[in-house]
């Protein structure tokens, strides 16, 4: 597979299969996005590969604080809190289509909120990532967790998986590092579900759009 056939190809994939990826799989493409770009070389990221009986256990520990209505101080603003146009208008488009996929019209909140907890079960996937950094870093760090992890998209595409991060998990920041041990000075960034694709689930007909490049675009001859 080109490059340009994975970039083609890779999406968020909200519903999977419950095949079991080879661990030994999930083990190399973690490795092999290592070779991500990172500035001053700092490899920031840091990974947790989660599978098996602990993802069915984590399942059940999010499920059970969902249903209890338990929330927590989330790490981080997953999207800025005055979100000007047109970022905010992609933003609500996007899920409106995806909510026109699935057939949850807007006024039906409960239906919604639903559907979003389907997040903390990584829509059936069978794997999942977590990918936390030292709290000392900066923007240009938190740049380099972004390209690390779209190489372990890509390279799933490539090894014939499917993915969605999550930033969602940011908003149990507390639940996720106690599950994971992870150390005190380090913060979840996000999650990211892994596994083979359920083509039959209606949510994965959505290919969300691009703005043309007239609006981002800017050529200097």
């Amino acid at each position: 597979m080109h490059v340009t056939q994975a970039v083609a190809a890779r999406r968020s994939v909200r519903g999977y299969l419950d095949s079991p990826v080879d661990p030994a799989l999930l083990h190399a493409i973690a490795v092999q996005a290592a070779r991500s770009a990172t500035g001053g070389n700092l490899q920031p990221w840091h990974v947790d590969l989660v599978s098996g009986e602990s993802l069915a256990a984590l399942k059940a520990l999010m499920m059970a604080k969902l249903m209890a209505g338990e929330t927590e101080t989330p790490a981080y603003d997953v999207y800025p809190r005055d979100l000007t146009a047109p970022y905010r208008d992609r933003r609500f488009g996007v899920g409106e289509a995806m909510y026109a996929e699935i057939g949850i019209p807007r006024e039906d909140k409960a239906a919604r909120r639903m559907w979003f907890a389907r997040n903390f079960q990584f829509f059936g996937a069978p794997a999942a990532l977590f990918c936390t950094v030292d709290r000392q870093m900066g923007p240009p760090q938190w740049a380099d967790l972004g390209m690390y992890l779209q190489t372990v998209m890509l390279l799933a595409v490539e090894a014939g998986l499917a993915t969605c991060a999550q930033e969602c998990w940011a908003i149990y920041p507390e639940t996720v590092t106690a599950f994971l041990g992870t150390p005190s000075e380090r913060m979840l960034f996000c999650g990211m579900a892994m596994g083979y694709e359920d083509v039959t689930e209606p949510a994965n007909r959505l290919r969300s759009d691009r703005a043309p490049e007239d609006e981002w675009l800017t050529i200097h001859p």
